[in-house]
C-alpha cells in the first residue's frame, strides 16, 4: 500500500525553503517533504547544504504546528544528513542545536520514528515501575530497523549479552523520590548510526571508523542510576586496547568523561554506568594486529652469507693491493662493499623485530578519555635504530653505485686513464653525505617518538610502506624516501651502462679469429659493470606493479637470489677474475708442500696346469696437491 501523495516544491531549494518556513507555517509539510527529497543524496551536499538542511529539521522539530508527518519527514531528512561525508558535517553550532532539539522533542512528542540512521523513541512510564530498558538488537545490514528496537517499561536490569546480539542497551533506574510523585514519567530515547554530529576536539578519529551514540532524556532528574551496553565495534586487522564511557558536554561542546565510569567488559560487550541523562557513547581504542615477518628462509640465509663472506675479501683484496692497481678506482669499490656488507650484516642479525606486540592488550580500569581510536606503543628504540642504518647504508650503496657510473663515464668520455684528480673528494663527501641528508629528512619529516610507524614498519626494521588496510601508501617515506632516490640512481645507472656496452662494442668492429673470446670478455664486461652498479634491484621495483601470480613468484625468486647473493658475485667479477688473485692463488697452491705417494702394483699369470711366479714391482710418483 501507498502512503497519501503529498505535494512538493520541486522549484526550491534548501535556501529558499529555509526563507519560506520563516514567513509561511502553513505550508510545513510541503517544505519538509521538499528538504527530504533535497537531501535524499547526501555524499553530494556541500557544507552549506548540510548546515541549512539541519537548520530547516531544526526548524521543523521545534514548530508549535508539527504532525506526525512533518515529524517523519525531519527525522528522516537528519538520517540522511548522517551519512553525509566527514568534511561536509564539520560545522558544529547547527547540527549541536539539531540534537539537543532532538532530546526535547523526544521527550515531548510521544512518538515513535525509526529510520535507517536515527531511532526517536518516546514513552510514558507510570509513577510506579522501578524503571525503564532500551534495547536496539543487531541487523543483518547494520540499519535501524523498527521491530528490532524494544522498550521495557518496567524493568531495572542490564541483560548481559551473550550472544553479541545487542548493539545498544540502555537501563534507567527510577530513585525513590521520582516514584513517589505519583504521575507518569515522560522518556525519550534517540539513538544515532554514528557520531557525526558530534565532533571532538579532544578525541580524533581515523577515516572510516563511526561510534553509535544513546541519548536518554528524562528531564531535571538528580540522582539516577544509569547503565548502558554497547557492541565492541569489529575493526579489521585490529583488536580492542581500551574504551571510555563518556557523555557529551554541550558547554564544552565535547566528550567528558564526568560522571561516568567502567563496569564491565568481554568480547561480546562494554557496560557502562552514569548518574545523569545525555547523549552518551563509548570511544573505543584500537590496536593493530600485526602479522610478524617469518624467519629468514634458507636462499636468502645461504645467498646473505655467501655476500658476506665475498665483500670481506673483496674488501682485503682491494685495500692489500692497491697499490698494484693504479688505473683502479679502489675507493669507489671498496665504499660500495662496505655499504653492502654493513647492511647485509644488519639485515641478517637485526631487521627482525625485538619487541613485538604478541601479548593481548588488557582493558584498564580507569575511565580515561582517548585522544584517537588507534594505539600505538612508544618507540623503544632498537627497532628504529636498526631501519635508521639500513636505510643509511642502502642508500649508501646504491650513491657510490651511482659514484662508479660517473667515474665510468668520465673514464670513457675523456678517454682518461684515471679519475679527475678532485674527484675523490667530490665521491667522499657526496657518497657519505648523501644518504646522510635523505636519511635525517626522512626522520624529521615522519619519525615521532610515540609514533614510530609513520618511519618504520612493525613487522620487521624496516622503511613503513602499507597503510593499515595493507595498501601500498605513496605518503610513507618507504616511497619518497627510498624508491624515488634509488629509482633516480638506476635510470642513471641502467643509461651509463648502455652508454658502455655500446662504447665497448665499437672499439673493435672487424673482429679477428678471437671473435668469440672478445665477445665473452666484452659481455663480462658488461655484466660485471650491472652488478656493481646494483642494477639487478631493478626487478624489485617490477615486482611492485606485476599483477601476474606466476610472473609475480618468478620476479620474486629472481630478485631475492640476484640480490642476496650480490657480494658473491662482486667478489667473482671483481677479485677472483683479476690477474693478481690468479697469481697469488697459484703461487699459494705452490707453497703447499708435495705429497710422495708411493703405488703398489702387481702382475700375476694364470696358466692351467702350469704355475708362474709371481712378479711385482714398485713405482714412486711426485704428485703436487
Amino acid at each position: 500500500m501507498f502512503g497519501t501523495p503529498h505535494e512538493l516544491q520541486c522549484e526550491f531549494t534548501l535556501s529558499e525553503i529555509q526563507g519560506n518556513i520563516s514567513s509561511s507555517p502553513g505550508d510545513l509539510l510541503k517544505l519538509a517533504f521538499s528538504t527530504q527529497i533535497l537531501t535524499s543524496q547526501p555524499e553530494q551536499l556541500s557544507a552549506d547544504n548540510i548546515t541549512t538542511a539541519a537548520q530547516i529539521a531544526n526548524t521543523l522539530l521545534q514548530s508549535a504546528n508539527i504532525t506526525e508527518d512533518i515529524a517523519v519527514a525531519a527525522v528522516t531528512t537528519i538520517s540522511q544528513l548522517l551519512n553525509a561525508s566527514e568534511e561536509s558535517t564539520q560545522e558544529r553550532d547547527a547540527v549541536q542545536n539539531l540534537t539537543e532539539t532532538l532530546g526535547n522533542f523526544s521527550l515531548d512528542q510521544h512518538s515513535n520514528v525509526v529510520q535507517p540512521n536515527l531511532a526517536v523513541q518516546s514513552v510514558q512510564v507510570q509513577s510506579d515501575s522501578v524503571g525503564i530498558q532500551f534495547t536496539a538488537l543487531t541487523g543483518r545490514s547494520g540499519n535501524f530497523v523498527a521491530n528490532r528496537i524494544h522498550l521495557n517499561t518496567n524493568t531495572s536490569e542490564l541483560i548481559a549479552d551473550k550472544g553479541g546480539s545487542t548493539d545498544i542497551q540502555i537501563v534507567i533506574k527510577f530513585p525513590p523520590v521520582l516514584r513517589s510523585k505519583n504521575t507518569n514519567n515522560s522518556i525519550g530515547f534517540v539513538l544515532y548510526q554514528n557520531d557525526r554530529f558530534f565532533r571532538s576536539r579532544a578525541f580524533s578519529a581515523s577515516s572510516g571508523t563511526s561510534r553509535r551514540v544513546i541519548s536518554a532524556n528524562l528531564g531535571q532528574v538528580s540522582g539516577l542510576h544509569v547503565e548502558m551496553l554497547f557492541k565492541p565495534t569489529a575493526v579489521p586487522n585490529a583488536s580492542l586496547y581500551d574504551f571510555a564511557c563518556v557523555s557529551w558536554n554541550y558547554t564544552l561542546k565535547d566528550w567528558s568523561t564526568y560522571g561516568c565510569s567502567k563496569v564491565n567488559h568481554s568480547e561480546d560487550s562494554l557496560q557502562c554506568f552514569c548518574n545523569h541523562t545525555t547523549n552518551f557513547a563509548v570511544l573505543m581504542l584500537f590496536r593493530r594486529d600485526f602479522k610478524y615477518a617469518e624467519a629468514l628462509n634458507w636462499i636468502t640465509i645461504l645467498g646473505c652469507s655467501m655476500s658476506i663472506i665475498g665483500l670481506s675479501l673483496t674488501i682485503t683484496f682491494q685495500i692489500v693491493t692497491r697499490k698494484l692497481r693504479k688505473s683502479n678506482p679502489t675507493i669507489l669499490l671498496v665504499s660500495v662493499c662496505v655499504c653492502l656488507l654493513i647492511f647485509t650484516l644488519l639485515f641478517m642479525l637485526g631487521v627482525d623485530n625485538p619487541h613485538k606486540q604478541l601479548d593481548k592488550p588488557e582493558i584498564q580500569k580507569d575511565n580515561i578519555l582517548p585522544p584517537s581510536d588507534t594505539h600505538t606503543e612508544r618507540d623503544r628504540g632498537p627497532c628504529t635504530v636498526v631501519a635508521v642504518l639500513l636505510q643509511y647504508f642502502l642508500l649508501g650503496t646504491f650513491t657510490w653505485n651511482t659514484l662508479y657510473a660517473t667515474h665510468v663515464f668520465l673514464v670513457i668520455r675523456n678517454s682518461l686513464a684515471t679519475s679527475p684528480s678532485d674527484f675523490t673528494a667530490y665521491t667522499v663527501a657526496i657518497g657519505w653525505g648523501l644518504p646522510a641528508v635523505v636519511v635525517a629528512l626522512t626522520l624529521g619529516i615522519s619519525y615521532r617518538v610515540d609514533d614510530p610507524l609513520g618511519y618504520r614498519q612493525e613487522e620487521f626494521c624496516w622503511l613503513a610502506a602499507l597503510d593499515p588496510k595493507g595498501n601500498f601508501d605513496f605518503k610513507l617515506p618507504m616511497f619518497w624516501g627510498f624508491l624515488i632516490p634509488v629509482a633516480f640512481m638506476l635510470i642513471f645507472n641502467t643509461v651509463v651502462l648502455i652508454y658502455f656496452a655500446v662504447t665497448t662494442c665499437k672499439t673493435n668492429p672487424h673482429l679477428t679469429s678471437t671473435r668469440h673470446t672478445s665477445m665473452k670478455k666484452k659481455f663480462l664486461s658488461s655484466f660485471s659493470l650491472a652488478m656493481v652498479l646494483g642494477l639487478s634491484w631493478i626487478l624489485g621495483y617490477l615486482l611492485l606493479i606485476t599483477q601476474n601470480q606466476t610472473m609475480y613468484t618468478i620476479l620474486n625468486i629472481s630478485f631475492c637470489v640476484l640480490t642476496t647473493t650480490q657480494g658473491l658475485q662482486i667478489f667473482i667479477l671483481f677479485t677472483a677474475r683479476t690477474a693478481i688473485f690468479k697469481k697469488i692463488m697459484a703461487d699459494a697452491l705452490k707453497s703447499v708442500s708435495s705429497v710422495e705417494i708411493p703405488l703398489h702394483t702387481g702382475r700375476f699369470s694364470l696358466w692351467r696346469g702350469k704355475h708362474r711366479e709371481n712378479v711385482e714391482s714398485y713405482t714412486q710418483l711426485d704428485t703436487i696437491l
